[in-house]
């Protein structure tokens, strides 16, 4: 699996997997089908989000097959997204994008929603534990969890 640094043509992919595991992990939670399935649309989060440069700068995917099946967005040592398209997870490729922004970037911490006990569990398998901090997530009464390497 080739992990790389993400071009301009791959956004379209990203945003992709980024909504389709929204719709997927978070929908059940926040039951807000005007924006899983209105507001979340692959070319506004293209042109409100991955294509800002403070994300894109940050973002790399996971590609084998020349099939991007995953991608990480890193700030400093914060792993700030991970996603993998539904179809390929639990084949390594969450795992393989986790490793590279520990040893390319010294990542030591990230946010998951508490609900989202499915992203939790993985995070723990690599070695990400809750540490006791939370936070609202933003403009709802849901809250995030912080987890750090140990």
């Amino acid at each position: 699996m080739l992990i790389r640094k993400a071009e301009k043509n791959d956004l379209s992919r990203v945003a992709e997997i980024f909504i389709f595991n929204n719709r997927i992990n978070y929908f059940p939670i926040f039951k807000d089908a005007g924006y899983s399935f209105g507001t979340l649309q692959v070319v506004s989060a293209i042109n409100n989000y991955f294509g800002k440069e403070e994300t894109f700068s940050n973002l790399f995917v996971a590609e084998e097959g020349r099939i991007v099946k995953g991608f990480i967005e890193i700030r400093k040592t914060e792993i700030v997204k991970l996603y993998v398209e539904p179809f390929f997870q639990s084949c390594g490729t969450g795992g393989a994008l986790i490793e590279f922004a520990v040893q390319n970037f010294q990542a030591d911490f990230l946010w998951a929603l508490k609900k989202n006990t499915r992203a939790i569990t993985f995070y723990r398998r690599h070695g990400f534990f809750p540490t006791g901090e939370r936070k609202h997530e933003e403009d709802t009464t849901e809250y995030l969890v912080e987890l750090r390497r140990k």
